[in-house]
């Protein structure tokens, strides 16, 4: 019978599909904020490209064109870039005072269900009331101030790439127009990078979220060019 029991556990393991270890980040920025930061600067950049008249258009018009559209970017990567910081400062500031309240209160209850807020719903949905309460003890015993809440290097590095990703993803856009003299063509390739790099935007995204990588590929594209349409109509 054991040798039986040992067939039957030894089948089973054989059975289960290998379990995919999910890929370790060790970017500053995880996957989903470089995505975002390419796309928002690939769509900025559209905004631009977009509205050049084929027709009429001269040089001296796709030049103004370029330098109004890197301008842009520059100026909605150093708003990103600070509002991460300030996001994160507020955050942290936001944990700070959690951790205050559950040093301080005599509402066990009340300090267990903040902790369980605090974490992954995936992670707090399995936790039990004395696991919880094992936190808040542990919780308990950091000094005052052990939770910073000053800007790290870290976070000033983070800010910085976000600016840079913003900055960065214009340039495919315009690169066209600096050497292809026909506007025509040069606005062809330039919607042709575009479209490129917001399939692989969305192949990533669906890599990194465990998606269809072909279907998130084509709807990114998709919500892309609506994006870029609607930004335009509303005078963007």
């Amino acid at each position: 019978m054991p040798d039986a029991n040992k067939n039957i556990a030894s089948l089973n393991d054989t059975d289960d599909p290998p379990a995919i270890q999910p890929a370790k980040e060790k970017r500053l920025l995880n996957p989903i904020d470089r995505i975002s930061e390419i796309l928002f600067g690939l769509i900025m950049a559209l905004t631009f490209t977009c509205t050049i008249s084929v027709a009429e258009a001269d040089r001296s018009e796709v030049r103004d064109m370029l330098i109004a559209a890197i301008g842009c970017n520059i100026a909605w990567g150093i708003v990103d870039a600070v509002m991460f910081i300030l996001t994160n400062l507020a955050e942290k500031g936001h944990d700070k005072s959690i951790l205050m309240f559950v040093k301080t209160t005599k509402q066990s209850e009340k300090a267990r269900q903040l902790i369980a807020e605090t974490l992954p719903p995936v992670v707090a949905s399995v936790l039990e009331t004395q696991q919880l309460e094992d936190i808040r003890k542990a919780l308990y015993k950091i000094p005052e101030p052990g939770l910073k809440t000053r800007i790290t290097m870290k976070e000033m590095k983070m800010a910085i790439a976000i600016f840079l990703l913003v900055f960065l993803s214009t340039i495919p856009v315009a690169l066209p127009f600096a050497f292809i003299n026909d506007v025509k063509s040069g606005l062809r390739v330039s919607n042709l990078v575009a479209i490129v790099l917001m399939f692989i935007s969305g192949w990533l995204l669906a890599k990194y979220g465990g998606y269809n990588k072909w279907l998130m590929g084509f709807t990114m594209t998709l919500l892309g060019v609506i994006l870029v349409g609607v930004t335009i109509a509303l005078g963007g």
